[in-house]
């Protein structure tokens, strides 16, 4: 097993009625964890770059997915990179070449014509370097304060937008919200249905950390297909490190607790990919 595409991974799971977590990276510890879950559960995964995580590493995009697409070669899991809220288009048009496979444009902060002028823009840009196009309808509540919590995704106006973008995928509002600490969530599963069978493109779950366990695999079995995990996999990997270094203080080298933060890490994407995976239709 090695890198692949999340075209392949995403049409393999949605012919199985499968999901298929995808989990950010934000440093190359994150990365190793997702590679050792994924190889625990037996399961693909999909490796997540997101705008600000480039951010925080000076803008620069190739030194991390360099890294990045590396550690999938070398992994015995099938893993695909992909670029995450992604609004910056000198960032998507960076990512031919690089070994990432798909990039989730985001226009969602946008007016709903000027959202439909631009992710058209990079779909057809996508098809051309081979790179899969995911986009947002419905303004998914959380992030940075940024979207209006309680919005819905309408599956009329989904079907136009897909339409006139030509994107691969679609992360649509349900219920759920990024950066959640607690997983309290509820999500409309009726909706999810709905849009599931009104689209004929694979519908993306955002703010997935904050969605109980049962609620996931309800998710999928209902039509969700790419479920995103980010915030859970800090709070392990953060526990984790707190923990080692409140037992001993003199601990100086950082491998001693980024070890236990990464194992930390890797047993949650393994214990969630055993909920996506295994939940189907």
């Amino acid at each position: 097993m090695a890198l692949v595409t999340t075209a392949e991974i995403i049409d393999t799971a949605r012919a199985a009625g499968q999901g298929v977590g995808a989990f950010n990276v934000i440093t190359l510890e994150h990365a190793e964890a997702i590679a050792d879950g994924a190889r625990e559960a037996q399961q693909p995964a999909i490796l997540q770059i997101s705008e600000n995580a480039i951010r925080f590493h000076g803008g620069r995009l190739r030194p991390l997915t360099a890294a990045v697409a590396t550690l999938a070669q070398e992994s015995r899991a099938s893993l695909a990179v992909h670029l995450d809220h992604i609004q910056d288009e000198s960032l998507l048009h960076q990512a031919a070449g690089t070994g990432i496979s798909s990039v989730m444009y985001d226009g969602s902060t946008l007016e709903y014509r000027e959202n439909v002028a631009t992710t058209r823009e990079a779909a057809s840009w996508g098809a051309e370097h081979d790179i899969w196009i995911e986009a947002e309808l419905g303004k998914i509540g959380g992030k940075d304060g940024a979207h209006a919590p309680g919005v819905r995704t309408d599956p009329a106006e989904a079907v136009e937008f897909v339409r006139a973008t030509g994107v691969n995928a679609l992360a649509v509002a349900v219920g759920s919200s990024h950066a959640m600490l607690d997983r309290t969530a509820t999500l409309d599963l009726d909706l999810i249905g709905r849009l599931a069978a009104a689209l004929p493109v694979p519908l993306v779950l955002h703010g997935s950390s904050g969605v109980p366990d049962e609620t996931l695999a309800a998710a999928v079995r209902a039509g969700m297909v790419k479920i995103n995990v980010g915030t859970a996999l800090n709070i392990a990997f953060t526990g984790a490190v707190r923990q080692t270094l409140g037992h001993d203080e003199s601990i100086v080298d950082p491998r001693k607790y980024l070890l236990p933060g990464r194992e930390a890490m890797a047993a949650e994407v393994a214990r969630l990919l055993s909920i996506i995976g295994m939940a189907a239709r």
